[in-house]
């Protein structure tokens, strides 16, 4: 997997450090927000190459996060997790443009593949 640079934007700071380490293991260099405007505001000074994005956060909401740096990057790479699954924030992160759209738990070796999809894709 080549390396990249991959923003993790989630809320529950066990899924942030648990995902910078194997990220990092990877080889990626990886940055984390706790908030969807933390996150739209490392992604316009970080522009990282890969967005995992939770869908559920204080503030700004993921789904409206996803808009915000979709408009700022219509080419962003994002891929959605939540635990909150559902086949219609599914369907709206992915008609907003969402890469993927993955549910907690999810399996780390899956989101290894997902994660090197959409870096040949970018």
């Amino acid at each position: 997997m080549s390396s990249a640079k991959i923003l993790v934007v989630d809320d529950e700071e066990f899924i942030t450090s648990s995902l910078k380490q194997g990220l990092e293991k990877e080889g990626h260099d990886v940055i984390t927000a706790s908030t969807g405007e933390t996150g739209i505001e490392l992604y316009r000074t970080e522009t990282p190459d890969i967005v995992l994005l939770d869908v559920n956060l204080p503030g700004i909401d993921g789904i409206k996060a996803l808009g915000a740096i979709k408009k700022h990057d219509a080419e962003a790479v994002v891929i959605m997790i939540t635990a909150y699954g559902g086949v219609g924030n599914a369907v709206k992160a992915m008609k907003l443009g969402a890469y993927d759209y993955i549910e907690k738990p999810f399996d780390f070796d899956r989101l290894k593949v997902t994660v090197k999809k959409a870096l040949e894709t970018a």
